[in-house]
């Protein structure tokens, strides 16, 4: 229940601005919608200046081939290691073998003292595709709008040699709800389970 108290505040709601999530699709106020793709990176850096050029002409190519706006998001955040510290613990404690024992508790120690010492960041970058649609639009409509937006996107990242993928209906609500609860995101995960307890509950309180 306490999760389902979070996601009830007011600010919240207000903020991200969200009405429904249907289907791998946000369902935004004023008829909007969006669909959000998770990518891949690729470190310019690393290119040599022919390739750099090469990329960029691609990249050029590519923004040129788009029909709306595109919002790109790169979100960092810290590793959080507890889980993989203590399985690793767990296998040290379960380990017969001597060899084995002294290289686990060596990598054990190795990695306790580097995530004391350091923060282990994640970088994901994930493409915001929108469509505003009208009163008169069908969902079913709207969806295959959506997807074929989402296609030129994909298209155009695998040329520049990047992958991407959709994010599913439940993976999007985790993604919102790490952004504004992130102690209980860690803890609490919202599962198939939790949002099925969450649309009963919704209902019988509509109801």
């Amino acid at each position: 229940m306490q999760l389902l108290n979070n996601l009830k505040i007011g600010s919240s709601r207000d903020q991200i601005d969200i009405k429904a999530v249907r289907d791998d699709v946000l369902i935004l106020s004023d008829n909007q919608y969006r669909v959000v793709l998770e990518s891949s990176a690729v470190n310019l850096e690393l290119k040599s200046e022919e390739e750099q050029d090469a990329l960029i002409d691609v990249y050029q190519g590519f923004l040129n081939s788009l029909s709306s706006p595109l919002q790109i998001l790169i979100r960092t955040r810290e590793i959080d290691l507890d889980n993989y510290l203590n399985e690793i613990d767990q296998k040290l404690s379960n380990e017969n073998n001597k060899v084995y024992r002294t290289q686990l508790h060596g990598y054990a120690k190795f990695m306790k003292s580097l995530v004391n010492v350091n923060r282990i960041l994640s970088r994901r970058f994930y493409i915001v595709v929108p469509y505003e649609g009208t009163t008169k639009n069908d969902f079913e409509f709207v969806k295959e709008q959506l997807s074929l937006r989402a296609d030129i996107v994909y298209k155009g990242l695998q040329r520049l040699g990047m992958h991407s993928r959709k994010l599913t209906s439940l993976e999007l609500l985790n993604l919102f709800y790490s952004f504004y609860n992130p102690k209980n995101a860690k803890s609490q995960p919202l599962s198939e389970k939790t949002m099925r307890l969450m649309h009963t509950v919704l209902i019988k309180e509509a109801t």
